[in-house]
C-alpha cells in the first residue's frame, strides 16, 4: 500500500505541476552582504583570488582582495573559500517568457501579423511566471533581452531580470531596440513546388530591401510633418532617428551584411547590431570600421558550407574578436528557450577552441551588456554596479562543475530551486510524514 501511495504522489506531481503559482520573488536587500574568499571573475578579463565583495542596497560597494579581519566584515557574511563568483549571465535575442509550450498555441505570444511592426512591444507579453524563465537561474542566467519574431520589422525588445512578480517589476531597460529580419539574397528552391533545391538568387530580395527603405523614409516624413493623425508604427521609429533606441538586424550572408552596413549609412542609424552574422568574418574589417558588434549564434552546430572547417562555428567568436569586432553569444534556434540556460557552456566551448577563458566569459556578460547598452549597471563585478552575480562551486563555463550555491539580482538573493524541485519536496515530505504515522 505504501508503494502504491508513493506512485499516486508521483502521478499527482506530474499532473499538477502547472497548477501552482509562481515562486515568490526575493525580497529587497535588507542588510549589507559580504562574500569572502572566492575567486572573483570580474567579467572584464580580470580575476581576483581570495576576493572580498560587499554590496548594499543592491549595489556593489567593494571588490578587492580580502585583507580585512573577520570582525570587520559588514552585514551577512558568506564564506566562499574554494568557490567562484561571476557576474550574472545575460541572454540576448531571446523569446523567454513569450512562449511556454511550443506545441500549445495558446502559450505562444512571440509573433504578430504584419510586416512592419516597430510598435509591437515584447515587454507587455512577457510572462514573469514562466517556468522556463525560472529554470534559467540555476545556471547563472539572470537577465535577458526579450525579442519578438516575424515580419520584416518584428517589433521592439526590452531587457528584463528573471525574478519578478510581473513585467513591470521585471524590466531593466524598456524598449531598448527594434529588430529587423533582413531578407536573404539567395534561397533554396522549394521542393514542394518542384523547384531546384539548390541555392538561387532571391528575385524578391531588392523588393524587400526597398520596402524597408520606403518604411524608414515614410517614418521620417511623418515625424517631420504636422502629424494630424496618429500612426503608431511611425511614432515608434522616432527613438531610432534620435539615437535613443538601437537597431538589431538579423542577418547571416556576407552580401547581406554589406547591404546592412550601407543601409545604416543611408538611414543615419546611430547604433546597429548584427544578430547571427554567420558570414561576418568575411566583412570583419567593415564591421570594425563602422563600429558594428555581432551577436553570434550558439556554437554547438555544424558548418553551413562544405569547404569550411568542421569547427568553424566553435571558432567564429574568437576569429571575429581577433579582427577587433565586439562579440557576444546569443542562443536562438531550435529549442532556444530551453537552451538559453546553456549560455555558460557555449562560452566554455568557445574557450575550448582557442579563446582565453576570461575573454569567453565576456561573451555572455560584459560584452553582452555593452551591446545591449546596460553596461553602466550590469555585466561585470565593479564598484557602483548592480549586485547581480552568482557563486558557483566550480568553473561556470564547465557544465560538470557549474553548481550554484547563491545567486543575487540587484542584491536580492533569488531562489535556485525550480518549480518542480519545490513540488517534489512538498510531496516527498508529505509522503514521509504519512509513512512515519
Amino acid at each position: 500500500m505504501k508503494r502504491f501511495n508513493k506512485y499516486i504522489l508521483i502521478a499527482l506531481l506530474v499532473v499538477s505541476s502547472n497548477s501552482f503559482a509562481q515562486q515568490t520573488p526575493a525580497e529587497k536587500q535588507s542588510e549589507p552582504i559580504t562574500i569572502v574568499g572566492a575567486t572573483a571573475h570580474l567579467g572584464n578579463g580580470e580575476i581576483i583570488e581570495n576576493s572580498l565583495i560587499i554590496f548594499k542596497d543592491g549595489v556593489i560597494t567593494e571588490v578587492i582582495a580580502a585583507n580585512l579581519t573577520k570582525q570587520q566584515y559588514p552585514g551577512k557574511i558568506i564564506n566562499a573559500e574554494g568557490k567562484h563568483v561571476y557576474p550574472g549571465i545575460i541572454a540576448p535575442n531571446s523569446t523567454l517568457g513569450l512562449v511556454e509550450i511550443a506545441a500549445v498555441k495558446a502559450t505562444e505570444d512571440d509573433d504578430e501579423m504584419g510586416e512592419m511592426l516597430p510598435n509591437v512591444r515584447s515587454l507587455i507579453a512577457y510572462n514573469a511566471e514562466s517556468k522556463i524563465v525560472e529554470s534559467m537561474r540555476p545556471n547563472g542566467v539572470l537577465l535577458g533581452q526579450i525579442v519578438p519574431r516575424g515580419g520584416l520589422i518584428s517589433g521592439t525588445s526590452s531587457i528584463v531580470q528573471f525574478d519578478a512578480w510581473n513585467w513591470e517589476d521585471a524590466v531593466v531597460k524598456e524598449n531598448d531596440a527594434i529588430h529587423i529580419n533582413w531578407p536573404d539574397a539567395f534561397r533554396r528552391g522549394r521542393w514542394w513546388r518542384d523547384e531546384d533545391p539548390g541555392l538561387t538568387a532571391n528575385k524578391e530580395y531588392k523588393e524587400n530591401v526597398q520596402k524597408l527603405s520606403d518604411f524608414f523614409a515614410s517614418s521620417k516624413a511623418y515625424l517631420a510633418g504636422d502629424r494630424d493623425y496618429k500612426n503608431l508604427q511611425h511614432l515608434a521609429m522616432d527613438s531610432i532617428f534620435n539615437g535613443n533606441k538601437k537597431v538589431f538586424v538579423h542577418v547571416d550572408g556576407e552580401k547581406e551584411i554589406m547591404d546592412v552596413i550601407q543601409f545604416k549609412k543611408e538611414q543615419g542609424i546611430e547604433s546597429l547590431v548584427i544578430v547571427g552574422g554567420y558570414d561576418a568574418l568575411g566583412v570583419a574589417k567593415e564591421l570594425k570600421t563602422n563600429d558594428i558588434p555581432v551577436l553570434v549564434n550558439r556554437p554547438h552546430s555544424t558548418p553551413n558550407k562544405a569547404y569550411e572547417d568542421y569547427d568553424y562555428p566553435y571558432k567564429m567568436a574568437k576569429l571575429l574578436q581577433d579582427e577587433g569586432v565586439l562579440v557576444a553569444i546569443e542562443g536562438s534556434g531550435q529549442m532556444e528557450r530551453m537552451n538559453s540556460r546553456n549560455l555558460p557552456f557555449y562560452a566554455g566551448t568557445v574557450a575550448a577552441f582557442g579563446m582565453d577563458k576570461e575573454d569567453a566569459l565576456k561573451l555572455i556578460t560584459s560584452n553582452t551588456a555593452k551591446i545591449l547598452g546596460i553596461d553602466d549597471s550590469y555585466g561585470s563585478l565593479e564598484k557602483g554596479k548592480s549586485a547581480t552575480l552568482f557563486i558557483s562551486e566550480g568553473d561556470a563555463l564547465d557544465m560538470r562543475t557549474n553548481i550554484l550555491s547563491h545567486a543575487f539580482i540587484d542584491g536580492r538573493e533569488v531562489s535556485l530551486e525550480t518549480h518542480q524541485t519545490e513540488l517534489w519536496k512538498r510531496y516527498s515530505n508529505k509522503y514521509k510524514n504519512q509513512e512515519e504515522k
